[in-house]
């Protein structure tokens, strides 16, 4: 079988077809011609020591712009593809199986941030990669973990929306990163010591950052929250599924304050995120004889975890086995599954791919 590609080993020589067969091409019998026994052999070594200047230079120019695109950690060096097909053992037909790092390289999580509906579930993923599978990634995917974290920061610190979720993630990801470096020799870390705290230093840098973030007081002569009236304002904060943003709001006006405090906002909360068999083993009472559900919610946070809820996630096709991202415009419009589906019916297929699950996925 011919190969058809660029040899990575070297240029290689170039080759002419003549009547006796193929001959290597040399550059300067074909340039002089029959000519060259007027030339001096001074001239003659001038031309070749150009030739030779010449290789030299552009073999430079090659190496510095891989190093370039090596080392510069804003660089999108890696093929980004909407589908990845998830291979966990070797067949017949296919040799090899998918990894966490080669689907976190191959599918676009860079452009995934600068969607509003799939940014909160890649922050809980690399938050959860952070806390477990760091080491297990390639030092490519390594690599492209740091890249998407730094767009991420970036985009944090323009729009100063979801400060929060990052700082949970940065505090998870120097926590693990300070028991790499101090029990260095005991785990496998891919690449010298110094990345790693070099790495660490940057992440200290963006949580001073975040820390001393100031965001400005916006200035609306249109209608505000507040101008709402209160029943729409209810029905607002009966919406939100993170307590945390319910505590959020209620800190900018009394009136928000007041209907933060809803009994039955903290019941539907924690009807929607534990089982009625978790509410009998932490009931607890307040002073009137009345289910205190507030504090409830924040004692069944400690034993049990929340149900997650996000925007839009990955899709798992289980007649495919294929994991990808689903652009809902595109199925709208032209009926796109989003993969190469054989199925008759590909959306009776399709599974929702919380980011626990993407890790479990790929855990042999």
């Amino acid at each position: 079988m011919p190969f058809l590609g660029q040899d990575w080993r070297s240029p290689g020589w170039s080759w002419i077809k003549t009547e006796d067969g193929w001959k290597r091409f040399e550059y300067l019998n074909h340039m002089l011609g029959d000519n060259i026994n007027e030339l001096t052999l001074e001239e003659l070594d001038n031309d070749k020591e150009n030739v030779y200047i010449g290789d030299v230079c552009e073999i430079a120019a090659k190496k510095r712009k891989k190093d370039f695109f090596n080392n510069n950690t804003k660089s999108q060096f890696l093929f980004q593809e909407r589908w990845i097909y998830v291979q966990k053992e070797s067949t017949r037909e296919r040799h090899g199986y998918c990894t966490l790092g080669e689907a976190f390289n191959r599918l676009d999580f860079s452009s995934a941030i600068q969607d509003v509906r799939r940014f909160n579930y890649v922050v809980k993923l690399l938050q959860l990669i952070a806390k477990s599978q760091l080491t297990s990634l390639s030092g490519a995917a390594q690599k492209n973990y740091f890249n998407v974290l730094e767009k991420i920061v970036r985009k944090v610190l323009d729009d100063h929306h979801n400060p929060r979720l990052i700082k949970a993630l940065l505090n998870d990801l120097s926590s693990t990163l300070c028991i790499l470096i101090r029990e260095v020799g005991k785990c496998v870390l891919i690449g010298n010591i110094n990345i790693w705290a070099c790495r660490l230093e940057t992440i200290l840098n963006w949580q001073q950052q975040l820390n001393n973030l100031q965001i400005p007081k916006q200035v609306s002569n249109g209608m505000t929250l507040s101008d709402l009236p209160l029943h729409m304002q209810n029905n607002i904060l009966f919406k939100f599924s993170d307590a945390c943003d319910i505590i959020s709001m209620g800190q900018t006006t009394p009136t928000l304050h007041m209907l933060s405090e809803d009994r039955q906002l903290w019941k539907k909360l924690c009807q929607f995120h534990f089982a009625e068999k978790q509410f009998c083993r932490h009931l607890i009472l307040s002073e009137k004889g009345h289910v205190d559900w507030k504090l409830m919610f924040f004692t069944l946070q400690k034993y049990y975890p929340v149900k997650e809820q996000y925007g839009d996630t990955l899709q798992f096709c289980r007649h495919c086995s294929i994991l990808f991202w689903n652009d809902r415009h595109l199925a709208l419009i032209f009926k796109d599954s989003g993969h190469p589906c054989t199925a008759n019916d590909p959306d009776s297929c399709l599974t929702p791919v919380s980011p626990q699950h993407f890790i479990d996925l790929f855990k042999f």
